[in-house]
């Protein structure tokens, strides 16, 4: 049994030794990497093994939330990206003047319901920005519901004088890019108030701007006429834009008490923030590669447009860092006032064009700090995209294969009338109009990781663009 047992193990391991030996296979030649290849690796490794865009980013909107043109946090956070440039050890740093809105919402804003019976009903709430406020004691009327401003102008002045106009379509769910969404129901909260004050309202209300169904209100801009009439709005959150509903299918007389301490005061001195690394070989050709320092006061702004700001300052360390010398000028243009009223990016256009200034690529990065996808591209003299598409293959490893047409984001838009191509990066926004112009908008909400790769991203086009144009 013993010598039995023994040979057994001999076999077994003579087995176990053919099966475990290795194999050798004939393996077709692999394709040398291009330099291409190897230059992208090389930025994408430096931003996400070595990326200061987070830690950027936490300090921004811990030290400075609330950034609305004209507020102390703006102006903090315009000295903060002047030292954050000034460290990374560029050519030049400097600032634009920009005198900017100065618009202010004042204490909290407060809406109620007062149902016929019981107590009055508290509802979320936030003055739109730019909107003017309400007497001391309030507004109280009732209130009409529409889902569109076709449907308000439908109704007429005779139905609409004196109520509380409620713009109340949702998002549409259907269409996969929400960006789209947002923009298709966005005239709700941009004209309706003037649309509602034309016809004799004494307010207005507008669901708020998302497909998520919460108790969070969301802000944003609406537009006044400087020479009116001119009425109170507020957006509602979707829970309680849902509530006032049903409440006015129980009772179309129901009545609305709103009141809003929003102010207007003269204009401020604000800043764009600029800074650049000077072309080795075209230095009076410049790239752009910005974010809008502002954000609305109630939120800390961290994906609009923080993410941006960061990922713009990002680029620059990136080519510093690893000794990349740029053919042509980088700039990083971190703009003020984006969101109530685009003053940053007039004055940069204006300022480049009675400079003489020739701008050959502005990329904007304002779609918040979520897994990049893609690029937008648009030229008025030649197809961006068409020639950009040689280099799909270089990002396709890091899952950004999607290029598109397009003009990019509204601080960039100016210099593509000055012959510039101008683009964005596109991220997956599907969760961005969740906490857009929100307190929710924090650094809790974005992914160190897809913020790090957005900046490699952004480095990389660059990149391809100096060193083998468009």
């Amino acid at each position: 049994m013993r010598r039995f047992l023994y040979v057994m193990l001999l076999v077994f391991s003579g087995l176990h030794a053919q099966t475990s030996a290795p194999v050798t296979k004939a393996t077709a030649p692999t394709e040398p990497v291009s330099p291409e290849a190897v230059m992208l690796e090389r930025i994408f490794t430096e931003a996400l093994a070595r990326g200061t865009a987070y830690e950027n980013l936490r300090t921004l909107t811990s030290r400075h939330p609330g950034r609305l043109a004209g507020s102390k946090a703006l102006e903090g956070a315009i000295t903060w990206s002047q030292k954050q440039l000034s460290a990374i050890g560029i050519d030049r740093v400097f600032t634009q003047e920009v005198m900017v809105p100065h618009w202010e919402r004042g204490s909290h804003e407060s809406v109620r319901l007062l149902p016929a019976v019981g107590p009055a009903i508290n509802l979320a709430a936030l003055a739109l920005g730019n909107s003017i406020g309400t007497p001391p004691a309030g507004i109280t009327a009732e209130v009409i519901e529409v889902k569109s401003l076709a449907e308000a102008e439908a109704l007429g002045r005779d139905k609409i004088s004196g109520k509380i106009v409620f713009y109340n379509r949702r998002m549409d769910p259907a269409l996969v890019l929400p960006g789209r969404a947002y923009g298709a129901a966005g005239d709700q909260r941009s004209r309706g108030p003037i649309t509602a004050a034309k016809l004799g309202a004494v307010g207005a209300l507008t669901r708020s701007l998302t497909h998520a169904l919460n108790n969070i209100p969301h802000t944003g801009a609406t537009t006044y006429l400087s020479d009116g009439p001119n009425i109170p709005a507020c957006a509602l959150s979707t829970v309680a834009a849902d509530r006032l509903s049903a409440a006015l299918a129980s009772d179309p007389k129901i009545r609305i008490e709103l009141k809003s301490h929003a102010a207007w005061y003269p204009d401020a001195v604000s800043h764009n923030v600029i800074g650049e690394i000077r072309g080795s070989e075209f230095p009076d050709q410049i790239m752009v590669v910005g974010g809008h320092l502002d954000s609305w006061d109630i939120a800390p702004g961290a994906h609009d447009d923080g993410s941006g700001v960061v990922q713009a300052l990002e680029v620059l360390r990136i080519f510093k860092t690893l000794g990349l010398k740029p053919r042509h000028t980088l700039r990083a243009v971190l703009f003020t006032n984006e969101e109530n009223g685009l003053r940053g990016a007039t004055a940069y256009a204006d300022i480049t064009r009675k400079a003489g200034e020739k701008h050959i690529l502005a990329l904007e990065s304002d779609n918040g700090g979520f897994q990049p996808r893609g690029f937008e591209l648009a030229s008025s003299q030649f197809d961006a995209i068409a020639r950009a598409a040689r280099w799909t293959k270089f990002f396709e490893p890091y899952g950004l294969p999607l290029l598109v047409t397009g003009r990019g984001g509204a601080d960039v838009a100016p210099l593509y009338l000055l012959g510039a191509t101008t683009g964005e990066i596109l991220p997956d926004s599907q969760r961005y109009f969740d906490i857009h112009h929100t307190t929710a908008d924090n650094l809790e909400q974005v992914n160190p990781r897809e913020l790090h790769l957005g900046a490699g991203a952004l480095a990389s086009l660059i990149w391809l663009i100096d060193t083998q144009g468009l």
